[in-house]
C-alpha cells in the first residue's frame, strides 16, 4: 500500500466514524477519541482545525470510562460516571458539531 493509499484509508475511516456520530450510530465519545487518534493519519497539519478539536474533546474526557475501558469497571462506578459522560457528549457535540460535519464534506467522495 502507497502513502496515498494509507492517507485515503484513514480518510474514508474518518468520513465514516463521523459519519456514524452524526447519526448516532457510534457513541459520540468513543468517535471523538478515535478521530482524535486518526489527527496524525490523514495527511494534513497537526493543526488542522476539524481534527484538533476532537484533541481537546479527547484530552477533557480520558478520565472517563468510555469505549473498551467500560467493562473494566463496576456498574457501582458507571452509575457515578453517567451524569458526566451525558454532560460530556453535550459539551462535545456543542464544541465539535460543526467540524464533524466538516470531516464528513471534505472527505467525503
Amino acid at each position: 500500500m502507497s502513502y496515498e493509499e494509507y492517507i485515503e484509508k484513514q480518510r474514508k475511516r474518518a468520513v465514516e466514524v463521523a459519519s456514524e456520530m452524526l447519526d448516532g450510530s457510534i457513541h459520540y465519545l468513543e468517535g471523538a477519541i478515535e478521530l482524535s487518534s486518526l489527527r496524525f493519519e490523514v495527511g494534513l497539519p497537526e493543526d488542522d482545525k476539524d481534527f484538533l478539536v476532537f484533541s481537546g474533546v479527547s484530552s477533557e474526557i480520558d478520565h472517563l470510562p468510555i469505549g473498551a475501558p467500560r467493562q473494566y469497571c463496576s456498574n457501582e462506578a458507571l452509575e457515578r460516571y453517567e451524569t458526566e459522560i451525558q454532560e460530556s457528549i453535550e459539551w462535545a457535540k456543542e464544541v465539535s458539531l460543526p467540524e464533524c460535519k466538516s470531516i464528513v464534506t471534505r472527505f467525503n467522495d
